[in-house]
Order: C-alpha cells, then structure tokens, then sequence
C-alpha cells in the first residue's frame, strides 16, 4: 500500500548552476553515452608510400610515426587498438595546466596546497611518487617537473586539486578537453595513469603530442627533456627539518634522453595492464618527429624493448624523410569574369610544409593551376586551384588555393559584355 502524501502549495526552486555542477553532467555523458566513433585519420601522400616498403619491424603492440609539423604518418602498427596510456596520461595532465597558466587562472611560481589527497603515502601500491609529503612547500613549476621527470602520481593529484575541486572532475575535464580535440576514444578516469580504465590509442595519442608541442613548446625545454629532478629540497620542508631534508635525486624515466641524439621528450608509462609505453620527440636538422609506442611486453625487459621499437623506427624516420618548408610568395591575382572586380585574391588553404623522401626537394620550382574562367560569384573560402611545388623528378606536394573574400557579380552589362568574350574566347 502506498503511504499518504501531504500536499503542500508548490514553491519555486531558485537552483544555482555552478561550472563544476555542468561539468558533472558532461562527464555523466561521456562516461554513459556511447559515442558514434570514426577512427583519427592517418593520411600519407603518395610520393612516400614507395619508402614505407622499408620500414622496420617491432615488438611493440602498437605504434604511430608521424612528422610532427605536417602530420604525415610515416608508420602505424595496430593504430586505432584502444590501450591504456599509462603514465602518458600525464601529458593531458601536465597540458591543462599549462592552459590554465597561459590562461592567468594558475602560475608556475605559485605554491600549491598539497593536502592529505597528495601525500605520497596516499597513493596506490608501486606508485612512481615525488614523494609530496604533510607540511611541505611546492611550487607548481615543482609540480610540473614532479610530473615530467618523476613521474609521480602524487604530483598529477596535486595538479587535479590546483585546478578542480575533486580527481574525478579533473579527469572529467581532461575527457572532455580530448572531446574537443577530435580523441574519441581517449577518455581518463584519474589523472596519473595509475588506472587500467583510462584509455587512448596511439593514433590518438600522436595527434595529441603534436597539438601538446604546437600549444607549449617551450615544456621540451623546461620539462621533458630535464634528466633529474632533486626533492624535496631544504625550501620545500619546514624550517626544523632543513638541514636534513632528505632529498631524493630521480632520474628521467626516458633513457632515450641520453641514447639518441635529438630525443627531447616526451614521457614514458608503464602498468601491468598496458605493458610499457613511450610518447617520443626528436628533432635533427629542422626535422621533428613524434612517435607513440604502446604496449611493449609486460614483463622484465620489456622497457628495453620499448626503447630498441623507439631507436629503431626514429632512425628510419630520419634516414628516410625530411620536413621542407617551402616559401611562397605573393600569389598573384587572377582575372574574374562577370564580377564587380575584375580579380580575385587568393589565399592558401594550408601551410604549404610537407613530408618528402630525404633524396627529394632538394630544389623546389612552384606553378598555379586555377580554375579557367574564374566566374563571379564565389564565396569567400572557395576552392579555386592550387600551387604545385615540384623538383626535377616531378610534382612533390600541392597546397590548395582558396578565395580571400567574397566576390559578388557585377552589373547586368558588363555579365553580359564577359559572356560575349568567353564564348568567342573558347572558340
């Protein structure tokens, strides 16, 4: 039997809606909808595909080389395979916070609370850790290095807390920040990698460390390719324990740093569940690549093979191609019939850099192909043509043109006058 309601007049609910309480509701969606997925596209001109005949063999479950100025991919092994990224998933970590620096809404000098969430004796079993600890000083830019060269997971907490009230919403915003980036199958749960239940791929993950390079190139510098990190030093512990503070000294967990000359990042990972992974960058004479390799045996040797799949595909990649960057000048107008102008300005739709065999571009010749007659009207962004860069092999790359604005049509006379030349004009 149901139990007797009383009836009460109906009062309106004044409900405040907070960000955080938004970003709840998006992460309930993310996590409960299943999303129409189309896997990141991997595109390789034709000019290379000869040159990928070569490419060498690896251990690793999956892998994904791609030019990290134009985004071609030079490998791919297993691409689109869903894996957890391990201690990867400290790069989006590290990728917030540097937005919300860039931002004003954090600075790297500030100091961070770090609360009893953030000890290192708060975090799971065989956690990496900085070894954070009750009444410590840390400055996010200690944080930041704590991240990248220790690797600890205590450190990644921190960082949540600094920029969201709970773990669970900063991995919300670390899903919904791989949303917006076109990563659909990226999703976190937690913002160290500790757990088997975030996910990536390595297709995703290149496309993530290339846009992570474009937005904070200066974290190479500052944060991935720094070999040790020293804590906690004697400023970072209350003023009795300062002449012990007992400073741990880490190593970088990228040997690669010091085995291969041009690495400068990115960050390693490693969980049972995923086997070892590596996100890598190298550059050698205007050339950078990224590489991500996932799930190398989980199992003792299993970094080394991670790291010889890593020596192994960059040399290839740097025996092989180049990046060339070609200068364009200005691109000369051309004619427009039937318009109230009588040219059209154009644009390029693109960057004109691209990926070429080492053996090829050495010296570029550029000729237009437009389209003949170019009629008014056309909108602005409109496909007219192309530039053609070409060496003494043959067409190399091409970059499409586009209109630089919109180009409406001209008066009924002067349509008419340009009709009666087309048409004795194609005869």
């Amino acid at each position: 039997m149901m139990r007797p309601q009383n009836k009460a007049p109906m009062r309106s609910l004044n409900l405040r809606i907070t960000p955080y309480l938004l970003l709840a509701a998006c992460y309930f969606l993310i996590t409960n909808i299943t999303f129409a997925q189309t896997p990141l596209v991997l595109t390789t001109p034709p000019l290379l595909l000869p040159y990928l005949a070569n490419a060498p063999e690896i251990t690793s479950q999956s892998a994904v080389l791609i030019d990290a100025e134009t985004g071609t991919a030079l490998y791919v092994k297993n691409p689109h395979e869903e894996i957890p990224p391990a201690s990867l998933t400290k790069l989006m970590t590290m990728h917030l916070v540097m937005n919300a620096v860039a931002a004003g809404r954090a600075s790297l000098d500030e100091i961070v609370p770090i609360g009893r969430e953030s000890w290192a004796q708060s975090q799971p079993p065989r956690s990496s850790l900085m070894f954070l600890a009750p009444g410590q000083i840390v400055t996010l830019q200690e944080i930041m290095l704590g991240l990248a060269v220790s690797s600890g997971n205590d450190a990644a907490v921190a960082a949540a807390l600094r920029l969201a009230p709970s773990v669970r919403d900063f991995a919300a915003m670390m899903t919904l920040e791989a949303r917006r980036m076109g990563l659909f199958s990226t999703r976190f749960v937690e913002p160290s990698g500790i757990s088997e239940n975030n996910i990536t791929t390595a297709a995703e993950f290149a496309a993530f460390c290339k846009e992570y390079l474009r937005l904070h190139p200066q974290s190479l510098a500052e944060f991935h390719s720094v070999e040790t990190f020293a804590y906690p030093r004697a400023v970072n512990v209350a003023e009795a324990f300062r002449d012990k503070p007992q400073t741990i000294v880490q190593a970088n967990r990228n040997a690669l740093l010091k085995t291969f000359p041009g690495v400068d990042g990115l960050k390693t990972g490693y969980i049972d569940e995923a086997g070892y992974n590596i996100a890598l960058t190298a550059k050698r004479e205007g050339t950078r690549f990224i590489l991500v390799i996932l799930g190398a045996p989980a199992s003792p040797g299993g970094d080394r093979i991670r790291d010889a799949d890593g020596e192994r595909l960059l040399s290839w990649a740097f025996a092989n191609f180049k990046t060339v960057r070609p200068i364009i000048g200005e691109i000369a107008a051309p004619r427009l019939w039937k318009g109230k102008a009588n040219t059209a300005a154009l644009k390029l739709a693109e960057a004109a850099d691209f990926t070429a065999p080492v053996g090829r571009a050495q010296s570029l010749r550029l000729s237009t192909a437009i389209i003949d007659p170019l009629v008014a009207p056309l909108p602005a962004d409109y496909p007219v043509g192309h530039i053609i860069l070409s060496d003494e092999q043959g067409e190399v790359h091409r970059v499409t043109l586009l209109t630089a604005g919109t180009y409406e049509q001209g008066n009924f006379f002067k349509r008419l006058w340009h009709s009666i030349v087309l048409l004795f004009r194609k005869r």
